[in-house]
């Protein structure tokens, strides 16, 4: 599908489900990562990401379609377009659109797990758990002043 071909389907939904025109243009945007689609504000243009179509196919397209419609068709208007308004909330119902698109990647394997230094007072044994790795020569236990070492 081509962005042009993105477009006619942009208009044809928001003509059937909404009743109103569609005057930008509809973009399929590859480096889109972590959502199915998104409005811009300034453009008024709607990107889509190609992997949720490719991944789940034309229904998720279709709902991600409706849900960009949604904000779209309310900035447009001047009524409250964000996630969190109720003009918004009452359109997505109203539009059948989809609140949330269907996850492309896991966030669990995009997230590095955080690594961990552990450091121990030689005298006291107090530990201390840091994310940054620290010169033990130029720091001190804050209980004794003791010295500490990387366990």
């Amino acid at each position: 599908m081509t962005n042009n071909e993105l477009t006619e389907l942009i208009k044809e939904i928001s003509h059937s489900v909404f009743h109103k025109p569609f005057r930008h243009k509809g973009i399929f945007n590859a480096r889109l990562r972590t959502t199915g689609g998104r409005y811009l504000l300034r453009s008024s243009n709607i990107e889509i990401n190609p992997k949720s179509y490719e991944k789940f196919g034309f229904n998720e397209l279709e709902g991600i379609i409706k849900h960009e419609l949604c904000h779209y068709h309310l900035h447009i208007e001047g009524k409250g377009y964000k996630h969190r308004d109720a003009d918004f909330r009452t359109l997505l119902k109203e539009s059948g659109a989809p609140r949330f698109c269907s996850s492309i990647e896991p966030r669990a394997t995009t997230a590095k797990p955080a690594k961990r230094y552990v450091y121990e007072c030689v005298a006291c044994n107090a530990n201390y758990v840091r994310k940054i790795r620290m010169n033990v020569e130029r720091y001190r236990c804050g209980r004794c002043s003791g010295k500490l070492s990387l366990k």
